[in-house]
């Protein structure tokens, strides 16, 4: 795309009922299951992604976790990046299941490491109420924890949430070290958590100047903690030949749209009044009357789902070049999706990927 290094390219496996022909109209076919959801990731690795995001989510469609150490038995080449949820777990035990992961799924092509990566969720226990402040911090602490751990070290740690002094698990990652660790928010809570421990730092759609503000500050946060990191961007994408079709397309995924099952598909989430998922609401209202915020960036999904609200939308020049856009503004992976998740993948494999050099992050 640019003389900068290739983007990981990666595709989503709809685990937390989040699939359909036309959104918020439930599909029996489409539901989330072990079968469903492992062919989506099938595809997404015949068509040469480079990663999949396996999402996480407590009352929506099948354990994450459990999928994730199943389908690493059937993929010989892709990435999984494993959402977990920070109050769902315990530290120690999470450091031993990514090894175990990591071991099931195999070496990488080039025998230098192993094919996971974990998407961190500051979340709270389900049913539990915590706020967002105290949150991440436990989230920080976890990934500290679970990094030592990995990395082989003696841990003794002494903080808010956890006192703990251990030694690490007998099993380890195929590289010996913690594999990178994906986290996403904006808030300011969020965004310290992020410099402090994260690796690969999730941004959701935004108008690209914004894009840009949030990669200046984050990158001046990790500086100021003697650390780096790397960006990833995370949207949907409906590509067909024509910018016309393409927009068609859109059309037809919301025709059978109810707003009032909308807005409830919107506030089952977990997260639906968090910092991100307000900013998406925001977009939504600056948008035209079509939908779109910008230049080929529609925030239709968004009407119809929680989180991550809206899809770049053309024919494969002007997808490649919003692509393009987002690299040079900072982002070095894009976890993309579209509904029907193996349809579009399918479209996605064939006008875009062949076209753009892309590889997986380096760990």
């Amino acid at each position: 795309m640019t003389a900068q290094n290739p983007p990981e390219i990666a595709w989503f496996s709809a685990l937390c009922d989040d699939d359909y022909e036309f959104l918020g109209v439930p599909d029996q076919y489409l539901k989330s299951s072990w079968e469903h959801c492992r062919n989506i990731v099938m595809r997404a690795e015949e068509g040469g992604f480079d990663n999949i995001l396996l999402p996480s989510g407590y009352e929506l469609g099948v354990d994450t976790t459990a999928f994730a150490a199943a389908v690493a038995t059937q993929v010989k080449r892709i990435k999984l990046l494993w959402a977990t949820r920070m109050g769902e777990d315990w530290p120690p035990q999470l450091a031993r299941r990514i090894a175990t992961i990591d071991r099931i799924l195999g070496p990488n092509a080039a025998g230098t490491g192993g094919r996971l990566n974990v998407n961190i969720i500051s979340s709270p226990m389900p049913g539990e109420t915590m706020d967002s402040a105290p949150r991440y911090r436990r989230g920080t602490e976890v990934m500290k924890i679970i990094r030592t751990l990995l990395n082989g070290e003696h841990l003794d740690f002494q903080g808010e949430f956890y006192q703990l002094k251990l030694d690490p698990a007998r099993i380890s990652t195929i590289s010996g070290k913690c594999p990178n660790l994906y986290f996403g928010g904006l808030s300011h809570e969020a965004r310290e958590c992020a410099a402090e421990a994260a690796d690969v730092y999730l941004m959701w759609p935004d108008k690209m100047e914004n894009v840009r503000e949030v990669v200046t500050d984050m990158k001046a946060r990790a500086a100021a903690k003697g650390r780096t990191l790397k960006f990833g961007y995370r949207a949907h994408v409906i590509v067909r030949e024509t910018e016309d079709e393409a927009r068609l397309y859109a059309d037809r995924l919301l025709s059978k749209l109810d707003d009032e099952m909308g807005r409830a598909i919107r506030e089952k989430s977990l997260d639906a009044q968090n910092y991100g998922v307000q900013r998406q609401q925001e977009l939504r209202s600056a948008a035209d009357g079509d939908g779109f915020v910008e230049e080929n960036l529609w925030t239709g999904i968004g009407r119809a789902r929680s989180g991550c609200g809206a899809a770049i939308v053309g024919n494969p020049d002007q997808v490649i070049a919003k692509l393009r856009a987002y690299q040079e503004a900072g982002m070095e992976a894009f976890i993309l999706s579209g509904y029907p998740h193996m349809q579009e993948c399918d479209m996605f494999a064939r006008y875009v990927l062949p076209q753009i050099q892309h590889a997986p992050i380096a760990g």
